[in-house]
């Protein structure tokens, strides 16, 4: 079936993230400002800190669906953000608030399917859409399966089996959900926020253990946290309280607030992002929509 059979593709690399000096500001003031780090590919990289600093803004923006004010940032050598629909291509977002969520309607089966699906409709090949659709309907179940199993969610152990409904779903098992949808795509970074929100400290310890797999399978991770472990890299977008800049104050506005208000945000669904072309030199400011509006498929 050549290089595209989904079922023989290896994972992709990783995506190195180069950061220095990068800052997002709306008209209420920063959102974060002088961030500054270097990761690999393959990193688990925790952006650490309160509430309310930030943290989810500088997840959107290093995953392409924000743009920075000022900075630079270079994510698997696509710079940001010049190339934020280049960016968005090899980066996908697990639960993010306001961005991608589940649909607690919809059972786990139909929200994987759909997923795997969408892949297929908009970075399969011409070739691979051609294919007799029990073909294809093998290939978008090896897929799911192969998501499933790296995001270590048990179908069996769920009260329905995969036809449990997502508001049936204890936490942890939603966040596994989350991130399987997100490795559908097979992405060179991955992003999840509110990684151990309302989490006892034995599901967040299997949350960190998770996304370290994850991670050592090639995926670089970024995961909005309130308090990180150790042996992972930490990032905080919290400042020292004096600053020069008159907008200072405002440096750790609300997360939601910041995203509903920054008029350079950029959220595209995937059939935004399929039509842009590889350069993306023509990304206007104009032209961008809410990062809010951001759907589920990213």
């Amino acid at each position: 079936m050549g290089s595209d059979d989904l079922t023989t593709r290896p994972s992709p690399e990783g995506a190195g993230l180069v950061v220095e000096g990068l800052g997002l500001k709306g008209p209420r003031g920063w959102a974060f400002r002088d961030v500054s780090f270097h990761a690999g590919a393959g990193s688990l990289v925790a952006l650490e800190g309160p509430s309310g600093t930030g943290r989810t803004c500088l997840l959107l923006a290093l995953t392409g669906r924000m743009r920075t004010k000022e900075g630079t940032a270079e994510i698997g050598g696509l710079p940001l953000p010049r190339r934020m629909a280049a960016v968005r291509r090899i980066a996908a977002l697990g639960q993010v608030p306001g961005v991608s969520e589940l649909d607690p309607s919809l059972t786990v089966a139909e929200h994987l399917r759909e997923r795997a699906l969408l892949q297929h409709r908009f970075d399969g090949s011409v070739r691979a859409l051609l294919r007799r659709p029990g073909t294809r309907a093998a290939e978008t179940r090896a897929r799911i399966d192969e998501a499933v199993a790296a995001a270590g969610l048990d179908l069996a152990a769920l009260p329905k089996g995969d036809r449990t409904s997502v508001r049936d779903l204890e936490r942890l098992e939603a966040l596994r959900l989350s991130i399987a949808l997100a490795l559908i795509g097979r992405p060179r970074l991955l992003g999840v926020d509110d990684t151990d929100l309302k989490l006892s400290d034995a599901d967040r310890a299997e949350a960190w253990a998770l996304l370290r797999a994850v991670a050592d399978a090639g995926t670089t991770v970024l995961a909005v946290c309130s308090e990180a472990p150790a042996d992972v890299l930490r990032i905080t977008t919290v400042t020292a309280p004096a600053a020069a800049d008159p907008d200072a104050k405002n440096t750790a506005g609300d997360d939601t607030e910041a995203a509903e208000d920054t008029e350079d945000t950029v959220g595209k669904s995937a059939e935004d992002s399929a039509e842009d072309t590889a350069e993306d030199d023509d990304t206007t400011e104009e032209g961008a929509d809410d990062a809010l509006a951001e759907t589920g498929r990213a």
